[in-house]
């Protein structure tokens, strides 16, 4: 008696379901390309057209801000003037090279864009850029 022993071919099946993977990545894009705007904005301002070259470097810039109203910003931090002082002190303790540009609406007066500049050479900075709007001038 011969006896005949079926074998069962058991296979195993490998497969990744994707779906959970797509939902995830594409809610991730949705929120970074909703906040990612939001990240860049800074404090309102509205820049005096100027047609400057751009800055390109590797380094990292500081921008300072000044709003239609005459308030300091640092990064979008607001802060007095003797607060701005302390804190330029300090950046430029930590960072000798970084490069620190100028927005200020074009509202604002003359006088408190050099007082600015004047608060950049006390803390130790000799060279500061000026943002422009982009467009020609008229």
């Amino acid at each position: 008696m011969l006896l005949h022993h079926r074998r069962r071919r058991i296979s195993i099946r490998s497969e990744v379901n994707l779906t959970p993977l797509i939902d995830v990545m594409t809610s991730l894009l949705a929120i970074f390309m909703i906040t990612a705007p939001l990240l860049t904005t800074g404090i309102p301002v509205d820049l005096p057209k100027g047609d400057g070259k751009t800055m390109t470097s590797s380094e990292k810039t500081l921008d300072l801000s000044v709003d239609a109203q005459g308030n300091l910003y640092l990064a979008s931090q607001k802060l007095s003037r003797d607060e701005m002082l302390g804190k330029l002190k300090a950046v430029v303790r930590e960072n000798p090279n970084i490069q620190i540009v100028i927005s200020a609406d074009k509202q604002v007066s003359y006088g408190l864009v050099i007082e600015l500049m004047a608060f950049l050479r006390q803390s130790g900075y000799m060279q500061v850029g000026l943002k422009t709007d982009a467009q020609t001038v008229e």
